[in-house]
């Protein structure tokens, strides 16, 4: 591409080091779908005539059937696939398809090329994600009234719904879908125009040209649009941020289904099984998904660490942001349909969850039991603590600490008090919007189906 400034070829090491083929060719479809929109704007500008617009979309045409039968060849001097999609185009058409490249820079048209690919690629990833948040509100349905017990540091510590246990992912990933549907509105900005850096001498319709890729606004500054990475930052930002949900997620459903909680029995399509031990079924899905975010979160980091220091304009280092953007998108489109899989079969125990639960998770309902006697919350919340430090002292539960070692405590307490030892009013009460009472829940299963109506619409 650039011969006739240079006397020599490259060195080998240089060349080894420079090319981005091995990783961008995946680009292809976005570069024949840019490159024939742009054909269309140089003839909508006149530089193109219709016999040469027309032998360059069947180049185009031609070059794209190649490379999705897998017979496209590449050749030794292909850098990256805007080369090799030119180089081909030229030997298919001849020097017309050198047209193609008028007013164009491999800044702007990568740019472009990758936020199409990036765009594309979010709209599957929404999918996958609204489709584990399906999976996740059929199970929420049918466990609103069975009780579980909720923890905080990893303690008991109130009775709650298995339904809002549930739905309490749900509603992290319906930050991650908006989340990823806001960067793909950040990706559909359109830099194509820009030229190298200082924007084009053609009369290029920008916004028509746009319209025809489905992009939603025009890069105002070309200098910016060259080098601006933000919309991968973005990418991999959402990305991080659902694996870091999906971890916590993993992380949660490997304790519940294990001794000795047993809540959850996982489907044995969804586990490994041990080269040693027969009776092994290791949730290994799960525990993927927990490692992932590592390498998602690592990915954003790095990236971060490549843009810190670039002057003004292109630089070379941007062809770092391809490889943790192809990654982090294969990593979410490898392991998203595994696990809608293991939600969707996997079974909850009621019984064992049920089992679990204590009533020293019911002290909050005694301050409670206090504050509907005028007893200050704060004073309360004292008050029940001495009566769970007699009861640890007595050797028996909160229900079996008799009357008398309560009055002991506070005059306030008075018989009706044992009614508070009951697990399902208990969630009942807490019934205020965004509770874990069956109503309260009920409204959260309507306003989920609202969330994913709106998505298919």
């Amino acid at each position: 591409m650039w011969s006739g400034r240079y006397e020599a070829a490259a060195a080998e090491s240089v060349r080894r080091l420079n090319d981005s083929l091995p990783f961008d060719k995946r680009l292809y479809a976005s570069d024949i779908a840019c490159s024939l929109a742009y054909a269309q704007a140089l003839h909508r500008a006149g530089i193109l005539s219709d016999a040469e617009l027309s032998a360059i979309a069947d180049g185009l045409a031609r070059v794209r059937a190649e490379f999705d039968a897998g017979a496209f060849v590449f050749a030794a001097g292909d850098e990256d696939i805007h080369t090799a999609v030119e180089r081909r185009l030229i030997e298919l058409i001849g020097a017309v398809g050198g047209k193609l490249h008028t007013g164009r820079s491999r800044n702007d048209q990568v740019a472009t090329d990758t936020r199409h690919w990036q765009a594309q690629a979010i709209s599957r990833i929404i999918g996958w994600l609204t489709a584990l948040q399906r999976a996740l509100l059929e199970q929420a349905k049918q466990h609103v009234e069975t009780l579980m017990c909720g923890y905080t540091h990893l303690r008991a510590a109130q009775p709650i719904s298995a339904a809002h246990w549930l739905l309490s992912y749900f509603w992290m990933l319906s930050r991650d879908v908006r989340r990823f549907e806001l960067t793909r509105e950040a990706t559909l900005v359109l830099p194509l125009g820009s030229g190298a850096l200082a924007g084009t001498p053609y009369p290029i319709d920008r916004e028509a040209l746009a319209e025809s890729l489905g992009f939603l606004d025009l890069s105002p500054n070309s200098l910016d649009a060259v080098s601006d990475r933000d919309f991968v930052v973005g990418f991999l930002y959402a990305a991080a941020l659902t694996m870091t949900h999906l971890s916590r997620f993993a992380e949660d459903v490997i304790l519940f289904s294990a001794p000795p909680f047993n809540f959850i029995q996982l489907d044995e399509r969804y586990t490994t099984g041990s080269s040693l031990m027969p009776q092994k079924q290791n949730p290994d899905v799960l525990e993927l998904t927990r490692g992932k975010a590592g390498r998602l979160i690592g990915h954003l980091t790095g990236f971060f660490g490549t843009l810190k220091g670039l002057p003004t304009g292109y630089n070379k280092d941007l062809q770092e942001d391809k490889e943790p953007l192809f990654d982090a998108a294969d990593t979410l489109e490898a392991l998203l349909p595994a696990l809608i899989g293991a939600v969707e079969t996997m079974r909850l125990n009621p019984e064992a969850m049920r089992a679990a639960l204590d009533e020293s998770m019911l002290a909050t309902d005694l301050a409670d039991y206090l504050v509907a006697r005028g007893v200050p919350f704060r004073e309360a919340h004292g008050l029940v603590g001495a009566a769970v430090r007699a009861a640890q002292a007595q050797g028996v539960t909160l229900s079996a600490l008799p009357l008398q070692s309560y009055q002991a405590i506070s005059a306030h307490f008075q018989p009706d008090l044992y009614e508070v030892f009951d697990f399902a009013a208990s969630v009942a009460k807490r019934k205020a919007f965004g509770g874990t009472a069956p109503e309260a829940v009920r409204l959260q299963i309507a306003r989920a189906e609202s969330f994913l109506g709106e998505r298919r619409a």
